[in-house]
């Protein structure tokens, strides 16, 4: 039975709100990367050993994917706005903190910190995003700016982060974080009003908490505990059997509660299960080249920090234009499995290109056309996944359904990291020339690693295009009348109508 209540009205300061969100969303993404430049410089001030300078990276990674469903839950029943703003701030004061480490604890604990309370802000700001723009076209324009930043914001910290290392010092990665959660906090207090009607009024479902919170605790950790000690090792396998036993008894528990953490309407649906699959694919090839990249250009290549910021300045270039001149202009006018689909398949093309990587190859040649066709790629493909994230769900539910696509990513960011360097270390490990070289074959050794783990990475977005294709078959945004979020469920009330995609 279709709902007889009338649909959310747009809010006139929804165009103002936006710039703010996305300036929140800016922060959060580019510093899962803006630490990485400047992480050496940390090391040597701190005295931060080889064994335990992962921590910067794992601490932020472990807090932020453990918490993220969590982190949208509240949004739903605390408030988004009241949610965001929250996090903005605790994340402003972490940063604070990070930036006055004086020594390797305090510095992994405000890392820890900056994931807590990007595990409230991340979900808040897409799900606001999802209940303030009721209109298709506008819908699409707010994704396409939405997705453009979540796709390209790890490159910019890569340039931030090599500037501000490069002419400052490595605290300021952490101390550029609070001018932008201020602006970004005191435009929420003035112009985000959240619709009424959006929020969920239903209790919190501890278990559900306790469970999600430490099964994805215990799988970001266990990708990251391969990287180090192999995928064969004990304490490896046991943490991903641990991980496999909580996650499964989280399913148990959220089909049989009343008022589910996660109600599992939100991941069966066969679009928004398509876009987390494929999306998570996708993230696993990306993070991987990231990485392969920066050291291929610093290691390889001779450039500095900052060079190797700017020099991924195609790739955001490719992803803005292909998130806001070919996904919003399109989304409007064809099915999102046509945008995600040939989207993770032109990235693939950009990746295969990087698998001709050598000592000698050419940035202007073969780099930056690659670079190219993985941004334009991504750009387009992220934009549709972004919005149909919450396609057809209760706005009661946004902020769980917005959790989901950040914990793919963050899931995705962990897998793709531990897979594809353990894979480039193998093949580096292995590599015998096949004729004799002249020069460094220990360089050879390495550069070989990279284009091997770049093969797979290609694979790997053929898959996600594929996933895309199969299991993604909603219609474009077309019109803007509102239709049924859904039928009524037999575990909750009928939902409000929202917008079909």
């Amino acid at each position: 039975m279709v709902s007889d209540a009338p649909p959310i009205q747009p809010d006139p300061q929804r165009w103002k709100a936006l710039a703010f969100i996305a300036t929140a969303q800016l922060m959060v993404v580019l510093d899962a990367t803006i630490v990485n430049i400047a992480l050496p410089s940390a090391q040597q001030d701190l005295d931060i050993s080889e064994a335990n300078k992962q921590w910067v990276i794992t601490a932020y990674a472990l807090a932020f994917g453990g918490l993220l469903l969590f982190g949208g839950r509240i949004a739903d029943l605390w408030g988004r706005q009241r949610t965001f703003v929250t996090g903005l701030i605790g994340f402003a004061l972490a940063s604070a903190l990070g930036g006055m480490a004086v020594n390797q604890g305090m510095l992994f604990g405000a890392r820890a910190l900056q994931g807590v309370f990007g595990a409230l802000l991340a979900p808040a700001a897409l799900s606001l995003l999802s209940v303030m723009f009721t209109d298709a076209k506008e819908r699409a324009k707010a994704f396409g700016i939405y997705g453009a930043i979540a796709g390209g914001g790890g490159a910019i910290g890569l340039i931030l982060g090599g500037v501000l290392t490069e002419y400052l010092d490595w605290r300021w990665t952490f101390y550029v974080n609070i001018p932008f959660a201020a602006v970004a906090a005191v435009g929420a207090v003035l112009f985000i009003r959240e619709p009424a009607g959006a929020r969920n009024r239903s209790s919190l479902d501890i278990p559900g908490v306790v469970l999600s919170t430490t099964g994805l605790v215990a799988l970001v950790y266990g990708f990251t505990r391969a990287e180090e000690y192999g995928w064969t090792d004990a304490g490896t396998l046991g943490t991903f059997v641990v991980s496999a036993v909580l996650l499964v008894a989280f399913v148990v528990t959220e089909a049989r509660t009343k008022a589910p953490l996660l109600p599992l309407r939100v991941v069966a649906d066969r679009n928004r299960g398509g876009v987390y699959l494929s999306l998570g694919l996708a993230i696993i090839a990306m993070f991987g080249l990231f990485l392969f990249l920066t050291y291929y250009l610093q290691l390889v290549k001779g450039y500095n920090a900052m060079t190797t910021g700017f020099a991924f300045l195609p790739m955001i270039a490719g992803m803005v234009t292909g998130s806001t001149q070919i996904g919003a202009r399109l989304m409007t006018r064809v099915r999102p499995r046509f945008l995600m689909g040939p989207g993770f398949l032109v990235a693939s093309l950009g990746m295969l290109l990087l698998t001709r990587l050598d000592l000698d190859s050419s940035y202007a040649a073969l780099i930056l056309p690659a670079q190219l066709l993985l941004g334009l790629g991504m750009g387009t493909a992220f934009m549709p996944a972004m919005a149909l994230a919450t396609h057809n769900v209760r706005p009661q539910d946004a902020g769980v359904a917005s959790a989901m696509v950040n914990t793919s990513q963050q899931v995705g960011g962990a897998i793709g990291t531990a897979l594809l360097n353990t894979i480039a270390a193998s093949a580096a490990a292995s590599y015998v020339p096949s004729t004799a070289v002249v020069g460094d074959v220990r360089m050879l050794a390495v550069v070989h690693g990279y284009t091997t783990a770049i093969w797979v990475a290609f694979g790997i977005l053929l898959g996600a295009s594929a996933l895309a294709f199969t299991l993604v078959n909603a219609r474009g945004q077309q019109g803007g009348g509102p239709v049924a979020g859904s039928t009524k469920d037999a575990d909750g009330p009928e939902p409000v109508p929202v917008l079909a995609h």
